[in-house]
């Protein structure tokens, strides 16, 4: 089979978003006439553990696990954290609001370490996989980022053995993405940052985004820069796995369950929904004596906040992480499941990964996002649940009293389909064959 070798932070037993797309597509590719070589950290900093996702490694796959040296025990120090305690993603804060020492490790994580906390494990890595291509006959190299030193890895590489052919994927944007301007850069690191950036755009061969809207953003960045390959972005999204639906089927909570899976950080905050919710307990006995709200994963203390503000924490059942097989059941024994869109800047193009999964399990899902983004139109297309705009008071409140009364929807499995992980990871060969 022809060789690709893969780049990515993320690999099981880590848990969590970042690991799924990787995984997924690694699973499937000797379908296609690929066989993946994954490269990755042997003892990164994971914010959660999730050894359900290891029966979805191949059999006989090469996973290369090299050691990272990451400044994240320096990091815990300045903001008073255990040396044993994880490090959350997007700036979700568990316990307390942050405080002085919470905020200038912030702005050292953002000015001292770019792009990121593994920039020290760019140059040893590329050290190593520069031998490894020499002695494997690699003609292709995909890099997976966040973090986006993957990506500057490749860009090694790539400066490297011009011949090979890199792909540069895009899980989230990078100086785009919601939380940067939380980094307190400064300047010079700013101007460090979009440097990088468009080093990878214009170096990589194909630019592959998991929304147009990112894929859009990203060729604005690159044709400012008097790039002219338009050609070289390339859209997959992220998907569900049929596997995982097998013989998962669930019988349905007794009570009116509105389910959120994942961080819920505060930009993700969904005041709209609290309101709502806050309405109906008071106008009908019937649908306060039913409802219950299952946060399943982290959760930011300013939304919990806002759950008391609301008189809403006496409706509210709180999960720790799930394994990614239990996610899966609890996607389909609840009644309803609840997709957030932060409400930041790039909200349009904001497809999370769990939405395909949400799509498959056959539950509705209640979106509240931006009614013209790419998530409505595939809502609205698929026909898999509803969504309402961040401030849509009266259309969020038809939505669940319509769900509640009749919480039963007639999606399209068709076009659902299109977003099976094995149908993406054909689409993925398919670009790797064209290059």
């Amino acid at each position: 089979m022809k060789k690709v070798l893969i780049l990515t932070y993320y690999w099981p037993p880590a848990g969590g978003a970042g690991v799924q797309r990787w995984l997924k597509f690694v699973k499937y590719l000797r379908d296609f006439g690929w066989e993946p070589i994954v490269y990755t950290a042997e003892n990164g900093e994971m914010p959660v553990v999730d050894n359900s996702l290891l029966k979805d490694v191949p059999e006989g796959i090469e996973v290369i696990k090299r050691p990272i040296w990451e400044p994240y025990r320096i990091y815990k120090w300045l903001s008073g954290r255990k040396k044993n305690e994880k490090i959350n993603a997007s700036f979700l804060n568990e316990n307390k609001q942050p405080g002085l020492t919470e905020k200038i490790s912030i702005w050292v994580r953002g000015n001292f370490f770019i792009p990121d906390a593994r920039v020290f494990w760019i140059r040893p890595s590329a050290k190593f996989l520069k031998a490894y291509i020499r002695n494997n006959n690699i003609s292709h190299v995909i890099s997976s980022g966040p973090p986006h030193s993957m990506h500057l890895i490749a860009l090694e590489l790539k400066q490297t053995f011009n011949t090979i052919k890199w792909v540069a994927d895009f899980r989230d944007p990078w100086t785009n993405i919601d939380f940067y301007p939380k980094l307190m850069l400064s300047k010079s690191s700013d101007r460090k940052h979009k440097r990088l950036e468009l080093a990878v755009l214009k170096s990589a061969d194909i630019v592959l985004s998991i929304g147009n809207h990112m894929s859009e953003e990203f060729k604005a960045i690159y044709e400012a820069s008097g790039g002219l390959d338009m050609n070289k972005f390339k859209v997959i999204t992220n998907g569900y796995d049929d596997a995982d639906l097998i013989n998962t089927a669930q019988k349905k909570d007794t009570a009116f369950t509105l389910a959120h899976i994942g961080t819920l950080v505060k930009d993700r905050n969904p005041e709209v929904l609290w309101k709502v919710l806050s309405k109906l307990i008071q106008e009908s006995a019937d649908f306060r004596s039913k409802l219950e709200i299952k946060l399943v994963g982290k959760v930011d203390v300013f939304v919990k906040e806002q759950l008391t503000v609301h008189r809403l924490s006496p409706y509210v059942k709180y999960i720790e992480y799930l394994p990614h097989n239990e996610v899966i059941s609890e996607q389909q024994k609840s009644k309803v499941l609840l997709l957030l869109v932060n409400n930041t800047n790039n909200a349009k193009g904001i497809l999370t990964g769990k939405f395909f999964e949400y799509m498959a399990s056959g539950t509705p899902v209640l979106a509240i996002g931006p009614e013209d983004g790419e998530l409505a139109t595939i809502i609205n297309e698929t026909h898999c649940g509803f969504i309402s705009g961040f401030d849509n008071e009266a259309k969020l409140k038809a939505a669940l009293l319509q769900l509640f009364q009749s919480p039963e929807i007639k999606s399209n499995p068709q076009l659902i389909q299109k977003f099976s992980r094995k149908a993406l990871t054909g689409q993925l060969s398919a670009v790797l064959n064209a290059m």
